[in-house]
């Protein structure tokens, strides 16, 4: 449960809104605290963590210089909440950006034994910012019938935008968990232009961005360099999804030797591999371990799906040998083979 909550109004400066700061914090009672924790809570649920960073040093990203000194002290959570809110006013560069309220909100941590074998509490603060408003309805005693009316307000469902900062790994950015899921046509407000984060280099990352460039790598370059079919490439990412998810580590050399084969793919890929570093400017480990969670949310890009003219789709899910492909009088054709209907 949190210590410490504050709110601000922030309107869009360039549509001529204003900023409403709030002078001090919220006293709530412990159901509505428990309520609005939850709601918050909730929007966090990847794995995917993220850092704050700077062109210059960090101390130049405002949202980390002020967590910096709430967490150094608490007794400036209100003046450095404020400072946020103001930032965030000033972030709005696009007339899309909707106005709402901003949660400050600090989160008290639980005891957990660090590798020294001390006890460490890790504290955290979250940032929340609610836009959309949803129509409800109202419905009081009236006499003896009932009045209804209808109102707006703010859902409890899903939250806007969130950022949960942990009071870990001050010296390289901190760790956060960040959420955009309203982005209303400015996809960088959030996480640039406010936030100014970057992906952490994790486990996580690693998983995420090598199921990413070798999905590139068959789908785009592979049928430009070697010939293969709708089918082969099926078969590759049937085979690259399922090493994911079998083993627990991943080895750039094991992955290639199992998944691709051939020595002359796997040098394609490899010098696709340099060039997709070098072109996003991000390096990707060669021997990591296999983050499950990024595994799964990339599985849904791996679908192995042929799509023949508009009369039928083939889902390919397990062996090569299953399928083949031919012509006849009648046309092209692709032959299977299976062993029970369902």
């Amino acid at each position: 449960m949190f210590s410490k909550i504050t709110v601000h109004r922030v309107g869009n400066k360039i549509n001529g809104e204003s900023l409403t700061l709030s002078q001090e914090e919220l006293q709530l009672e412990d159901e509505m605290k428990e309520l609005l924790g939850n709601y918050f809570m909730s929007a966090f649920k990847s794995e995917e963590q993220f850092q704050f960073y700077s062109d210059s040093y960090l101390v130049n990203n405002p949202v980390y210089s002020s967590v910096s000194e709430i967490f150094e002290d608490k007794a400036k959570f209100q003046w450095e909440s404020e400072n946020i809110a103001k930032h965030l006013y000033d972030a709005a560069e696009n007339p899309r950006v909707q106005a709402g309220e901003l949660f400050v909100v600090y989160f008290e941590g639980d005891v957990i034994e660090s590798a020294d074998n001390s006890d460490k509490k890790i504290d955290s603060i979250g940032l929340f910012k609610t836009e959309k408003r949803e129509g409800f309805l109202k419905i009081n005693p009236q006499d003896e019938s009932f009045e209804i009316e209808r109102d707006f307000g703010i859902s409890l469902s899903k939250i806007d935008k969130a950022a949960l900062i942990y009071n870990n790994d001050k010296e390289t950015g901190y760790i956060l968990s960040v959420v955009d899921n309203n982005k209303n046509g400015d996809m960088y407000y959030w996480f640039e232009d406010f936030l100014k984060v970057k992906q952490r280099d994790d486990e996580y990352f690693h998983t995420q961005e090598t199921l990413t460039v070798y999905k590139d790598f068959i789908t785009q370059k592979l049928p430009e360099e070697f010939e293969v079919s709708k089918a082969d490439q099926a078969d590759f990412l049937n085979k690259s999804i399922n090493f994911f998810k079998e083993k627990e580590e991943f080895k750039y050399d094991d992955f290639v030797n199992e998944v691709l084969q051939d020595e002359s793919v796997i040098e394609s890929f490899s010098n696709f591999k340099s060039d997709y570093e070098q072109d996003m400017q991000i390096s990707i480990s060669e021997d990591f371990p296999i983050n499950t969670q990024a595994v799964k949310k990339q599985q849904r890009h791996f679908k192995s799906i042929i799509k023949l003219d508009k009369n039928f789709h083939i889902y390919i899910h397990g062996d090569r040998k299953m399928i083949e492909t031919g012509q006849d009088e009648k046309g092209k054709y692709y032959r299977l083979y299976f062993e029970q209907e369902k």
